[in-house]
């Protein structure tokens, strides 16, 4: 009873029935404990080593318990955990795989999400989501736009990560009806959208030793005539700038048909996030000089 108690108090003054078992506590003497009112049970899972209220991190480890071994804080919940403050939820919000056991009350909110991966669990004290990644699925699921900019801001002001850490947390996120208006939070609070011209990105390569491309290449297809923002003619490697306008959903149409049809030539088509280039430019002209290198860039180099 002893060690229950102890790590109890490691816990805000709960404890689930599996870690009681594990202990060496049996059922019955658990049942005890509740019914001569030394212990209290709430909900299915968790039971305190006291009867008074729970304080807020009583209340998030309980949540866990409930959601099961899988389970972990996300969004908003995560953030209080990781020590946001100035900020409240009426519901704890745990995440779990796909397939897992739901149960949801009046104060837990458990949702099964397929971005659900172990790798993005904090692996010491309350499981939670990692900040940066927990940050970006709050702003998602916030009421309103403004409440998601709120989040996104304060995560950024009171330094539990930075813009840029969110930013790349982002480039994981492919579709939601939010994302465009979550880029251009991002933007602003990197310091501003910096608008990547021409000539600057030629700089860039000439910097990198890359060989200079061609630019606005005008091509026709089937709908009409388009432009290709970077070409690389002679190796076959197209590169297409997505600024924010890219995700508004005509444009996402267009430009997926304009991609197919370039590569149904044979050429090969990469693309370049506005935000990506702002926090991953490495990783991003790494991709460009392996595709020049099938191109067959260092042959020619070399000739």
């Amino acid at each position: 009873m002893r060690k229950a108690e102890l790590l109890a108090r490691r816990q805000g003054g709960v404890i689930s029935r599996r870690q009681l078992l594990d202990l060496g506590v049996p059922r019955w003497r658990t049942r005890a404990q509740v019914k001569a009112r030394r212990w209290r049970r709430h909900h299915r899972q968790t039971i305190a080593v006291h009867t008074g209220p729970l304080p807020t991190e009583a209340q998030q480890w309980s949540a866990v318990f409930e959601a099961g071994s899988r389970g972990a804080l996300d969004g908003a919940s995560s953030l209080i955990a990781a020590g946001l403050k100035g900020f409240s939820e009426e519901r704890q919000r745990v995440s779990v795989p796909r397939g897992a056991r739901v149960f949801s009350s009046t104060r837990i909110n458990i949702r099964q999400t397929r971005r659900f991966r172990k790798e993005d669990v904090v692996g010491v004290g309350i499981p939670r989501v990692r900040t940066e990644i927990a940050a970006i699925r709050a702003a998602l699921w916030a009421r309103t736009n403004r409440e998601a900019a709120l989040i996104l801001t304060m995560t950024v002001q009171q330094r539990l990560v930075s813009a840029a850490e969110l930013a790349r947390a982002l480039l994981d996120v492919r579709r939601d009806k939010r994302r465009r208006f979550i880029e251009s939070v991002l933007l602003d609070l990197l310091g501003g959208a910096q608008s990547m011209g021409e000539l600057d990105f030629a700089r860039r390569c000439r910097q990198r030793g890359l060989p200079e491309p061609d630019r606005q290449v005008v091509r026709k297809g089937r709908s009409g005539t388009y432009f290709l923002d970077v070409y690389w003619k002679d190796f076959g490697v197209v590169l297409e700038v997505d600024g924010i306008h890219h995700l508004q959903a005509q444009n996402v149409v267009e430009d997926a048909l304009r991609q197919n049809h370039v590569s149904i030539d044979g050429d090969t088509v990469l693309r370049l996030p506005l935000l990506g280039l702002r926090v991953a430019e490495n990783d991003f002209f790494k991709q460009i000089e392996t595709a020049l290198r099938k191109g067959g860039w260092i042959r020619a180099k070399a000739a």
